[in-house]
């Protein structure tokens, strides 16, 4: 068990509560009483006016609310990045740029320190969310994200989506997604960086579906 010293404070004890630890834990530590501890710290304030602001400062702030409205933006994050395969940005729309909002808010917490754990554990299941994106870097994520599911589509054995003439949203969706490569190839503005990669992942993309109509092959 520690010596005691009545005739001063303990330096260390001090210290440490002077960084935050409550008189029981440094008494736990130290192997005696609590009521030993706050003596020594009663005597320590006497001598140091500022000792208990001190410590009231150097105590861990407690973890930041989440409120209901921040659960919905939360939800409606992960539902957007699993829709789009990307995080929202602003532009876009009234709806988007709100969400973006609050996600530089969150990024801005996380750098400081003092992001909910809530949202911590939840937003980390996103690749690199804590990054400031540009629009730039969304649309190159999200050509990205459907062209893997264009490949995905095709490999569960179903034929090319169509843009048009269909009520699966997931299908319009890709056929749309589709549709403008081809639209783009045709006027020399898809870039041969992406060609290469649709012609590697989904070869025979520019042809597409292939229909018959009386004596006329056509695509879709």
């Amino acid at each position: 068990m520690t010596q005691v010293k009545r005739s001063a404070p303990n330096p260390e004890w001090v210290l440490m509560y002077r960084k935050g630890i409550p008189a029981p834990k440094i008494a736990a530590g130290a192997g005696v009483a609590a009521s030993v501890v706050r003596y020594h710290l009663a005597i320590a304030a006497r001598q140091e006016p500022g000792l208990r602001e001190e410590y009231q400062a150097a105590l861990p702030a407690p973890p930041p609310r989440v409120t209901d409205a921040g659960r919905r933006n939360l939800a409606a994050v992960l539902a957007f990045y699993q829709a789009e395969g990307r995080l929202p940005v602003n532009g876009r729309s009234p709806q988007e740029s709100a969400l973006a909002g609050w996600l530089t808010r969150r990024r801005r917490e996380a750098a400081e320190g003092g992001l909910s754990p809530v949202y911590a554990q939840a937003l980390d299941t996103i690749p690199g969310w804590r990054d400031y994106p540009t629009k730039r870097d969304a649309d190159a994520a999200r050509w990205q994200q459907r062209l893997v599911e264009v490949a995905a589509w095709l490999a569960g054995g179903n034929d090319w989506p169509r843009h048009n003439k269909t009520e699966d949203q997931e299908e319009r969706t890709l056929g749309v997604w589709l549709h403008t490569q081809r639209i783009d190839y045709r006027a020399g503005k898809l870039t041969a960086a992406k060609e290469k990669q649709l012609n590697d992942v989904i070869p025979g993309w520019r042809q597409g579906r292939a229909r018959r109509s009386g004596n006329s092959r056509h695509t879709a």
